[in-house]
């Protein structure tokens, strides 16, 4: 067996890696833009006067970088080539978003709200498995180019994990001679919607409420009558930009729809395996951040005349956190090395557990790393000064998106136990 990357991977970090150095870190550390990564960070990005949302200084650095690192040929190097990218695969993507990850906050790769020179398009993924030819060229065509954006409607206020169980309905109905829908109901954390130009939003158009089929994913224009912005929630890590979104008396006509009328559901968990995998990376090496960057610190700390490096309390936590990495980095590189090698119609049966084996724990061990990262700092550690509470705050969310780690441990389950997945046929016998 070979563990080792591929040449032309670790060739990809280098020049990626320049890139950032000579392009996006002078770009982050002039005078004007290191208050959006030094203490200042969270009240320099955040227009605490509206609503809380992302200031405009903010996000136009963010669409800098965006525009730089695509000019470089890395933004879109998921993609399939046909829209510029490179088809990096799992793999590849697991081995970059751990890479970036690993060098700790930065322009480069600042997570808060998804941002990386280095893109991860879900939204785009769905339009190019489900999209008709005019909706592939609106929503990945000017998509790409910054003249649309999407958010993405699917929970709601009474139903989070629960996906089949949701209130928002959609019906039949004809409106100036045209036939369409009316859809009616509410939606929670809809990312993005601040700058969105349409809305993918889900509702139940047949069937009842637990049932897979019947949930129809229609795109709505931002500016339509009926869609009106309620409020945007504060969260943990701030600037917010998630929403509670109402539909009221909604109409779009029948070419709105994305994919099959009922067949909803297979749109939105059409990007969901990768986005974990992906996401499992960039904890992991978040993780590794706080664990490298708390071993300096013990080693050149000397309380009482000594290095704090010499002391097994300080020692033995970071020896299982990083060993906890070693083990997690090789579930995760061979789970996504496995997902390149079957059709994505087969991921869930085949590798579904272990996909959500690497999401939960990586998104727990990095909000371990952090918090051991702050105590090891002590004082310095829990100020703003440093880096660890940031990465605390911003990956604690991941413990209940991306699939609740509860949630995770079900499907877990379901497969150790044979209520789902390879084992299900033998397991239903004992």
């Amino acid at each position: 067996m070979d563990f080792s990357l591929p040449d032309s991977l670790q060739s990809l970090l280098a020049r990626l890696d320049n890139f950032i150095a000579t392009t996006i870190h002078p770009l982050e550390s002039t005078p004007t833009n290191i208050r959006f990564f030094d203490y200042r960070r969270e009240h320099a990005r955040t227009d605490w006067d509206a609503s809380g949302l992302p200031h405009a200084e903010w996000e136009a650095l963010l669409s800098k970088a965006t525009h730089l690192a695509d000019e470089a040929g890395f933004w879109r190097l998921a993609l399939p080539r046909e829209w510029g990218g490179k088809e990096l695969g799992n793999l590849g993507m697991a081995v970059v978003r751990e890479h970036l990850a690993s060098k700790g906050l930065s322009l480069a790769n600042d997570l808060q709200n998804e941002h990386s020179v280095v893109g991860n398009f879900p939204d785009v993924v769905m339009v190019l498995g489900y999209g008709t030819d005019a909706q592939k060229k609106k929503f990945v065509g000017d998509r790409l180019q910054g003249k649309a954006s999407v958010t993405f409607g699917l929970t709601e206020e009474g139903h989070g994990s629960d996906a089949t169980f949701m209130d928002t309905r959609g019906v039949k109905e004809e409106r100036g001679g045209r036939k369409g829908w009316r859809i009616d109901g509410r939606k929670m954390w809809q990312t993005n919607m601040h700058r969105a130009t349409h809305c993918f939003v889900f509702a139940r158009t047949s069937g009842k409420n637990g049932d897979a089929r019947g949930i129809t994913c229609f795109i709505v224009p931002r500016e339509t009558d009926g869609v009106k912005v309620e409020s945007y929630q504060w969260t943990l890590n701030m600037p917010t930009d998630h929403a509670t979104v109402a539909f009221e008396g909604v109409w779009v006509p029948e070419d709105a729809v994305l994919g099959q009328v009922g067949g909803g559901l297979a749109v939105a968990q059409a990007f969901v395996h990768e986005n974990r995998i992906r996401q499992a990376a960039s904890s992991l090496g978040a993780a590794v951040y706080c664990v490298e960057e708390s071993v300096k610190y013990a080693r050149k700390r000397k309380p009482f005349g000594r290095p704090l490096a010499d002391n097994q309390g300080i020692q033995f936590p970071l020896v299982e956190l990083a060993t906890q990495c070693e083990m997690l980095r090789l579930l995760i590189r061979k789970t996504a090395w496995e997902m390149d090698r079957i059709p994505h119609a087969q991921i869930e049966k085949k590798l579904g557990d272990k996909v959500s084996m690497c999401n939960f724990w990586a998104n727990r061990l990095c909000c371990e790393a952090a918090d051991r990262a702050i105590q090891v700092h002590g004082g310095w550690g829990y100020s703003r000064h440093l880096p660890f509470e940031h990465i605390w705050r911003h990956h604690r969310r991941y413990r209940i998106t991306e699939g609740s780690e509860e949630i995770q441990k079900r499907k877990v389950a379901g497969y150790l136990f044979g209520y789902m997945g390879p084992k299900k046929e033998a397991m239903s016998k004992l």
